[in-house]
Formats: C-alpha cells, structure tokens, sequence
C-alpha cells in the first residue's frame, strides 16, 4: 500500500477548511510526514490513522505554518507511550529547531527525537525506498523530497520452475530472493524464472518553491506531484515576490515532467470560496490534476509493467 492522506493543505493562513500544510505517507504500515502545520494530531484522529506507526518528519523549512504541529504530536505520542525514536529531517538549523522543540512545555519525552540535517542531492536509504532531497526555490532556505521505492524483482513463473525441477517449497522463496538454487546437479538462477524486474512508485513533494527546473527533473516520470499552488495566474507577480507558485506553472511543470499525476497544495486562503480560478488554469495545462483538500485521501498503484505479464 502507499496511500497520501492531506491533513493540512491550505496556505500560510489556515481557513475554516483547510488547515496548514500537513502531508502523510502511509507505506505498508509505516507512517512518514512530510511538513507538520499546527494541527496536524487532530487531523490524524479525524482520518483515523494513528500515529505509534510513525517513524520520520521530513520538514521542507521552517515557516511556522508547517512546523507548529510538532510540539503536541511528539507529546501525545509519549502520554500514548511511546519508546521507539522519531527521525526529523530537514535543512540547515534543523538541530537547533529540535532542542528548542524539546524545550517547549518542560515536558521530558520518553522517546528519543533525532534530529538529521539534509542537502540537496543527498539520498536517504530505507527498506525498500529512499528519499531523495531536492533543491527548491523559497524566501528561506528550503529543501523538497522524493520518495522513490526501489524496484521490484519480476513475476516468479511458477510454471516454469517446476519444468526445471525446482520442487514447491523454500527453493521457490530463494528464487524469488534473487539467490541461485542447485537442483539435481543443475544451476538454476533467477533470471531462469523471473521476469522483467518491475519499477516501484515515486511520489515528489515540492514544498513552497518558486517552479524550477531541479523539481522539474526530480519529477520526471513520478507517479503523483504534489506541488504548491498557492496563487492563480492573476497574482503571478505576487507568486514571484513571495516565491511561491501559481497553478499555471505548477501545471506546465507537471506537463513537462510528464508525471502520472498533479495534485496542488498549498492554496492561498483568498479562494476560501472558489477555488476554480486555480482549478481551471491549471487544467487548461495539465488534464490530470487535482486540488487537494484537507483528510483526501489517494492511493498510488503500481505501473502495469506489460513485459513482464
């Protein structure tokens, strides 16, 4: 499973119905945020996703609108009991905002929060993904990332193991492992019964940046974008000023990324009321775009490898 659950997708003022910026990844169970604006816990309670499976923040920068959710999340989560340490990510300071985040309340947790400083260009090594730190284009300094799954091995023919002798049972799983297996003084790899090796999913967050061409790059091909859009096309001198983007050129980002999917955040609370002003630009650049809204929710399938069917 990945599923994206939008907990806050409004702009620097939250509105009565969207909250700050607040993403969460759900991978197989494992809960990750990226940026926590200030009620991000009871968004979570709301979309009923817990929180103990959470295991890393990856914070884009430090505007108070994606950062003030912290503070009372890690304290429920340790009124809740919690022991296992939190990972927090992000740009430089990142070390200093975690000592003055455990100095807020006087309250000693009973988990460790660790905190990880990352540039552009640096890879985070999980099981089964990365995440990727990309360069982004903010009024202070600011970082986006990519989650991208590792790829998978190729369908395991079945058939085809057993026409080589390979009987039902462990062999099967160390095939599938990518481990060769003797049968009967036979060699049998797992190129024998494996097909084509099959792409995993990549979602790209860009945080509020101005559009630039190293998100552009980063995107290329991913499953779903989720870029700002805090402005229409109306307000591009403003969008320039305060270096955010409009959903124009979110749009033909997107378009030239030649993403899957486009999802825009981060909306600017003036289309409180009508948000089809940023709807409509963005469509007349890129079909397959999406507003998103607070507790959406969307899954990411896989690709449809068709060599290896």
């Amino acid at each position: 499973m990945l599923r994206v659950i939008f907990l806050g997708t409004g702009g620097s003022l939250p509105t009565r119905n969207r909250n700050p910026s607040s993403i969460l990844i759900n991978r197989d169970g494992e809960l990750l945020f990226f940026d926590c604006g200030e009620g991000s816990q009871k968004q979570m309670m709301k979309a009923k996703t817990g929180m103990m499976a959470l295991s890393s923040i990856y914070l884009t920068h430090f505007h108070a609108d994606h950062i003030l959710g912290i503070p009372g999340l890690v304290q429920t989560m340790s009124f809740q009991g919690r022991t296992e340490p939190l990972d927090i990510y992000g740009p430089p300071h990142i070390h200093d905002f975690v000592k003055m985040l455990i100095g807020i309340g006087y309250y000693k947790l009973r988990f460790d929060v660790r905190s990880r400083e990352v540039a552009p260009g640096e890879i985070i090594h999980k099981n089964g993904y990365d995440i990727e730190i990309i360069k982004t284009k903010h009024s202070v300094p600011s970082v986006g990332y990519v989650l991208r799954e590792h790829v998978r091995p190729g369908k395991f023919d079945r058939d085809k193991a057993i026409e080589l002798g390979v009987p039902v049972g462990p062999m099967f799983s160390q095939l599938q492992k990518g481990f060769n297996v003797i049968v009967n003084g036979n060699r049998i790899t797992p190129q024998d019964v494996l097909g084509p090796s099959r792409p995993g999913r990549t979602v790209v967050y860009s945080g509020d940046t101005r559009p630039t061409e190293d998100v552009e790059r980063a995107s290329k091909g991913a499953d779903l974008l989720i870029h700002e859009a805090t402005l229409a096309e109306d307000k591009k001198e403003w969008a320039r000023e305060s270096m955010h983007s409009t959903s124009v050129e979110a749009a033909r980002l997107a378009a030239d990324a030649n993403v899957e999917r486009l999802i825009l955040t981060h909306i600017s609370s003036r289309y409180t009321d009508d948000i089809s002003p940023i709807y409509n630009e963005a469509k007349q650049h890129f079909k397959s775009v999406i507003i998103a809204s607070d507790l959406m929710e969307i899954d990411i399938p896989y690709k449809i490898n068709k060599a290896s069917e």
